[in-house]
């Protein structure tokens, strides 16, 4: 299983050249975006572009032709992908010291839960929907997130304010416990799923 989550890293030798200078653009002009977003961005950089790329080259038929089982490959992919998280994102809190950029570990929190939550909706698509632009779908659908939740949620703060009173009220430690259980577990589920839809999925 080590080769499989290997292979991500592998394959994309020359976006991997890329994601420092991808870093270091966000740390130079982004002086008005959030640190936890430079983060999120980070950590999703190498999981969807492997995922990209196998839907590109439709690596799936050659790795079914390997000597590892279908849970094998789709727990590389969700074992490989935190890895690479939690690698993007200490590169990304090199980077962003270096240029004096200030983040909390709050930031890199938000970021890990924000991942978890992103990649438990989107990894089983890579199993459900053809190849063609799916790539291209969540990579524009994570930059109008990124766009419409700061104002959204700013909005149902106003509105709902029960609601808004009742997480207020928790303390910092019972909100991040809680966010951290919610989207692992979801990244769990979202593994369970893409598995059973993988076993399935004809070739």
């Amino acid at each position: 299983m080590f080769n499989l989550i290997r292979k991500d890293l592998v394959i994309q030798k020359s976006q991997i050249l890329l994601f420092i200078p991808f870093v270091m653009f966000f740390a130079i002009f982004g002086d008005h975006m959030s640190p936890f977003f430079i983060f999120l961005i980070a950590s999703l950089y190498i999981p969807l572009n492997g995922y990209i790329y196998d839907e590109q080259v439709e690596s799936n038929i050659l790795l079914n032709s390997l000597p590892y089982t279908r849970k094998e490959i789709v727990a590389a992919k969700y074992i490989g992908s935190v890895v690479y998280m939690i690698l993007s994102i200490v590169v990304a809190g090199i980077i962003l010291y270096l240029f004096n950029f200030d983040f909390l570990f709050r930031d890199i929190a938000v970021a890990a839960g924000l991942f978890f939550f992103f990649a438990a909706l989107t990894f089983p698509l890579f199993y459900i929907l053809k190849p063609g632009n799916i790539g291209a779908f969540i990579m524009i659908g994570l930059i109008v997130s990124a766009a419409l939740l700061p104002p959204v949620i700013r909005f149902l703060g106003e509105h709902l304010t029960a609601i808004t009173e009742f997480i207020t009220s928790l303390s910092t430690t019972v909100l991040y416990l809680s966010g951290a259980v919610i989207s692992i577990s979801l990244f769990l589920v979202s593994w369970l799923v893409s598995q059973l839809i993988y076993q399935r999925k004809v070739f």
